[in-house]
C-alpha cells in the first residue's frame, strides 16, 4: 500500500511539473552577438506559448532583440499597418521614430525604400491618375531586396477582379521563381539557409526572413469598392490594384541607412512630417528613384555586397523600445498612431 501511494505521489508531481511546462510554453533568444538578448532564453508568455501560430488569427511568441530589456511578447504574423516600419494603403508609412507620412512616388517607377551597407529594398509603385489631378495614385506592388550577393523579389500579381481564393503572391530567388505550396505554414529555405519563406495564411500572406537582418510581413490586397468610393481613385473595372501591404522589422541597422523609410531609423534623424497635420508627405523622389526593382543606382544608396556591418556602425538609437500603447503620444518626442 505505501509503495501505491509513494507511486501516485510521484506521478502527481510529473503531472505538476508537465502541467508547468506547458503553461511556459516556448523558449526564445537572440543569435545576433550586437543584441542585448545574445544567448539569453526568455520563456514565452501564456499568452501566446509557441513561436508558432496554430492559426492564421492566432499570435507568436517574439522577442524584439533591439530592446534593452529582454522580454517575450506576443505578434501577428501578418503585418500591423498602425506599427512603425509598416507601408500600407496609398502609401502610408509609420517611420522608425514612430511618425505616420506618406510617399506618393510615381506610377510603374521604382523607389529605394532601405538602403544600408548590406541590405537593399526596393519597391514598385503602381498607380493610376484621373482626370483633374496633379499627381498619380500609387501603391506598392513590389518589393525587391539585396543582400550579400543575393536578390530577392515578391510581388503581387495583376488580377481583373479580386477572388481572395486565387493566390496573387509570386516570389522569387536569385532569378528563379519560387513555387511554395499554398496552404498556412508552408514553408522554403534557401539552400545556404540565407534566407526564408513562411506563408501566413492559405494564400496571399507571407513572412520573409533574412536572419539577424530583417523579417519582411506582406500581405497581398485590392483597391476596395469603399476606399474606391471614399478617395474617389476613379478604380477601372478591368484592374482591380492588387497591391502588397508590408511590414518590416529590421535587426543591426547601421547608423548612416538611408531610404524612404530607412532614413527615419538614423539616430539623429529629424522628420520633417508635421504632427496633427492629415497627410504628411515625405519627398525624395529624385533621391531615392532606382531604374528597376533590383538596382542600386539611386542617390541616395549605400548598399554593398562586400559583408556585414562594422561594430562601430550599428544602430545607436533603440527603436524597438517605442511604446504606443499610452495613446497619442508616448514621451521622447514620438508620435504613435493607432
Amino acid at each position: 500500500m505505501e509503495i501505491l501511494r509513494s507511486n501516485a505521489m510521484f506521478l502527481i508531481l510529473l503531472l505538476f511539473v508537465a502541467s508547468i511546462a506547458g503553461i511556459q510554453g516556448d523558449s526564445i533568444t537572440c543569435y545576433s552577438r550586437n543584441s542585448p538578448c545574445f544567448l539569453e532564453w526568455v520563456n514565452c508568455p501564456s499568452e501566446c506559448p509557441s513561436k508558432s501560430a496554430t492559426s492564421t488569427k492566432s499570435k507568436v511568441c517574439y522577442l524584439n532583440c533591439n530592446k534593452k530589456k529582454c522580454q517575450a511578447e506576443c505578434k501577428s504574423k501578418k503585418p500591423n499597418c498602425g506599427t512603425p516600419g509598416a507601408a500600407c494603403l496609398d502609401p502610408r508609412f509609420i517611420g522608425g521614430d514612430g511618425i505616420v507620412f506618406y510617399f506618393h512616388g510615381k506610377k510603374n517607377e521604382h523607389f529605394s525604400l532601405v538602403s544600408d551597407t548590406n541590405l537593399q529594398i526596393n519597391a514598385r509603385f503602381i498607380g493610376l491618375r484621373p482626370a483633374g489631378r496633379s499627381r498619380d495614385y500609387t501603391w506598392i506592388q513590389a518589393l525587391g531586396l539585396l543582400f550579400d550577393s543575393h536578390t530577392f523579389s515578391v510581388e503581387a500579381t495583376k488580377a481583373t477582379t479580386w477572388d481572395a481564393d486565387v493566390d496573387l503572391l509570386k516570389l522569387s530567388y536569385d532569378g528563379m521563381e519560387l513555387e511554395i505550396l499554398e496552404g498556412y505554414s508552408s514553408v522554403w529555405q534557401s539552400t545556404d539557409n540565407a534566407i526564408g519563406v513562411e506563408r501566413t495564411s492559405n494564400k496571399n500572406s507571407a513572412v520573409i526572413t533574412i536572419p539577424e537582418v530583417a523579417e519582411i510581413s506582406v500581405n497581398v490586397v485590392p483597391v476596395t469598392k469603399e476606399d474606391d468610393r471614399i478617395h474617389n481613385y476613379q478604380i477601372p473595372s478591368d484592374d482591380c490594384f492588387a497591391h502588397l501591404e508590408v511590414q518590416f522589422r529590421f535587426f543591426g541597422l547601421s547608423s548612416k541607412v538611408e531610404g524612404v523609410l530607412g532614413k527615419t531609423y538614423q539616430p539623429d534623424f529629424v522628420n520633417p512630417a508635421k504632427p496633427g497635420v492629415a497627410m504628411p508627405v515625405m519627398g525624395g523622389e529624385d533621391k531615392y528613384r532606382t531604374t528597376s526593382l533590383l538596382s542600386t543606382d539611386c542617390k541616395g544608396c549605400m548598399f554593398s555586397s562586400a559583408g556585414p556591418l562594422n561594430a562601430e556602425d550599428s544602430l545607436v538609437m533603440n527603436y524597438g523600445s517605442l511604446d504606443c500603447t499610452g495613446g497619442s503620444s508616448s514621451g521622447n518626442g514620438i508620435v504613435c498612431r493607432k
